[in-house]
């Protein structure tokens, strides 16, 4: 897929941040709005592992498991919703579990 320009501008401040969690969110959405789902699941798998051990960023699960349903990639997309259903309930965000919840039962 092609690279946009706003690609290439999160991408020069991630390189001075590189641990900015809504900077990885928002490089990660801008693959999914240029249809390249799976640089999508890569970036936010990545932005998954780095914020794992101190605050997660749930939203990152959801997009996750959404874009690998658009891949047809199930049972992968069922995993990341489970993870984020049950690190959504330990974050106290039932919004968030909840909609992990729904996508994972429309799926599995």
């Amino acid at each position: 897929m092609a690279r946009t320009a706003r690609m290439e501008q999160i991408e020069a401040m991630l390189a001075d941040d590189p641990d900015d969690a809504f900077l990885r969110y928002g490089l990660a959405m801008e693959h999914a709005s240029s249809g390249d789902d799976g640089a999508c699941v890569e970036v936010l798998r990545d932005l998954i592992a780095r914020t794992a051990a101190a605050t997660p960023y749930v939203p990152a699960y959801l997009q996750a498991g959404q874009a690998l349903v658009r891949l047809d990639r199930i049972t992968e997309a069922c995993d990341v919703l489970r993870q984020g259903v049950d690190v959504a309930r330990r974050v106290g965000d039932s919004h968030a579990q909840g909609e992990m919840q729904g996508l994972l039962e429309s799926v599995s």
